[in-house]
């Protein structure tokens, strides 16, 4: 009991101050801090690792698929963000604009990104002139500035990383193609790397990026049921090609404009991991991403050969690949303990005199707060269990959101779902009225919509519906 009267004075209870619990949780593992302007974040080594490991999975994955690295320019001229209407409309109120430099009054004031659309479509209107260039694969990891009111570390901040993909074809279809192959791509990322489950489909004309044709989402469900969009990806049809000039002579000799796509994801992936697999003692992390897949505390570490049999251990499970720590610190075992439980860290191995002498090593894995006696030195079952970590950790996530998607048919039900804590599936008849009244009547938006269109009529005004769609509160 006072262990966890120690966990509970050190961050919130999950379950009735969830906003607190994650705000907690981030600061005292030393995620981020805040940076000195307001809506900033420092990301410390321990968040900026787990970054790094999704930047090299998933980065593995773009190379596998044909994509390749680039990088664009952070000052964008504000005319390039008017050429597309409904684009600039979109981002006006979230854009910093750079006024001043080198002690004068620029001539153009300059658009930090708060996306890239527009300076990549300039630069694929000088690069693509025949058919032959195409198509043209590009994605670049880099930052983004959006001016937000309210921001919340990893979830929603002013400046914060991301990887942007745009590729340009000669035809709609391939564009469109390529756009559901992204989402499905970051579908089974989000799943095999994340351990994350998700919705995926199409957005409403509502929840579109700006410029696009069509948006594609994938929504996750946090622990208090709200929904966190984790990923887009935009088929843009000939809009930014039009705005930009990207035209290429076909191989019947006539020019046309190209057809173009996007996709992104972003730091906000790190507060979909904790906030979907977290739980009263802290971070829960997928043993893919985590910084240190296994932490090893030595038992009275004082008594001759610990050190040295915790040292051996370390280096033959380094050497087969996985990413381990010996807490040799003079802090006491209790304090490891509890310290490495809340950052989350997969496996905890506890090494003492005893094991050492008959062979063993106790392995506690932080999803399930078990203990299991494994060989000492045997990598393979650690990495067993690692792989063991990942699946259940997905399973447990789905088999929850599974329970937490309900039916409605009425205003009603709908609000009382996502009351509830949970996601509703509901008809819609396509109207943007009905839609408003929905986020009126329950403060719950369309996050995507169900392919599996089978709910009769609209839970607003009763007519036939023309989609199924995932309703939430969301981050």
């Amino acid at each position: 009991m006072a262990k966890n009267e120690q966990f509970v004075s050190q961050i919130a209870d999950i379950e009735t101050d969830f906003p607190q619990w994650y705000t907690d949780v981030v600061l005292k593992t030393k995620l981020v801090d805040y940076g000195p302007v307001k809506g900033t974040m420092v990301i410390r080594p321990y968040g900026y690792a787990i970054w790094e490991n999704i930047q090299r999975e998933m980065d593995a994955r773009f190379k596998a698929a044909g994509v390749e690295n680039a990088y664009f320019p952070l000052l964008i001229p504000m005319s390039f963000m008017t050429k597309e209407a409904e684009h600039v409309e979109g981002f006006a109120p979230e854009v910093a604009v750079v006024t001043h430099a080198g002690g004068g009054k620029l001539e153009e004031p300059l658009v930090v990104r708060p996306t890239s659309e527009t300076i990549i479509g300039h630069m694929y209107g000088k690069w693509v002139e025949s058919w032959r260039d195409l198509p043209l694969r590009l994605n670049q990891w880099c930052n983004v500035m959006r001016w937000e009111k309210t921001t919340r570390p990893f979830l929603r901040t002013s400046e914060f990383l991301w990887q942007e993909g745009h590729s340009v074809y000669a035809t709609g279809e391939e564009a469109e193609e390529e756009t559901l192959k992204m989402l499905a791509l970051y579908e089974d990322f989000s799943k095999n790397v994340l351990c994350m489950p998700v919705l995926t489909g199409r957005k409403t004309e509502k929840e579109k990026f700006a410029g696009a044709v069509a948006t594609y989402g994938m929504e996750a469900m946090m622990h208090d049921g709200k929904s966190l969009q984790s990923g887009t990806t935009h088929y843009m049809g000939q809009n930014f090609a039009k705005a930009f000039g990207v035209q290429f002579t076909d191989k019947d000799g006539a020019l046309k404009y190209g057809y173009t796509m996007s996709y992104g994801v972003s730091t906000r992936l790190i507060g979909a991991v904790i906030m979907t697999h977290g739980d009263a003692r802290g971070l829960i992390l997928p043993p893919p991403v985590a910084p240190l897949q296994v932490v090893i505390v030595p038992i009275a570490q004082k008594k001759e050969g610990v050190l040295d049999a915790t040292h051996v251990l370390e280096r033959t499970l380094r050497e087969a690949g996985i990413r381990v720590k010996t807490d040799d610190s003079d802090n006491s075992p209790g304090w490891k303990f509890n310290e490495w439980e809340m950052k989350g860290v997969p496996v905890r191995i506890e090494l003492g005199p005893r094991d050492i002498e008959g062979g063993k090593m106790l392995a506690f894995r932080r999803d399930t707060c078990e203990k299991t006696e494994l060989a000492l030195g045997d990598a393979e079952a650690v990495k067993a269990l690692l792989s063991d970590i990942s699946s259940a950790m997905y399973e447990r996530a789905l088999a929850r959101m599974r329970e937490r998607i309900v039916p409605a048919s009425t205003l009603e039900e709908l609000l009382s779902g996502v009351n509830g804590g949970n996601f509703v599936r509901a008809g819609w008849c396509g109207e943007r009225a009905c839609e408003d009244r929905v986020k009126e009547f329950a403060q719950a938006t369309a996050r995507v919509m169900d392919g599996n269109n089978d709910m009769p009529v609209c839970v607003c005004c009763g007519k036939k519906a023309q989609h199924t769609v995932f309703f939430a509160r969301a981050y």
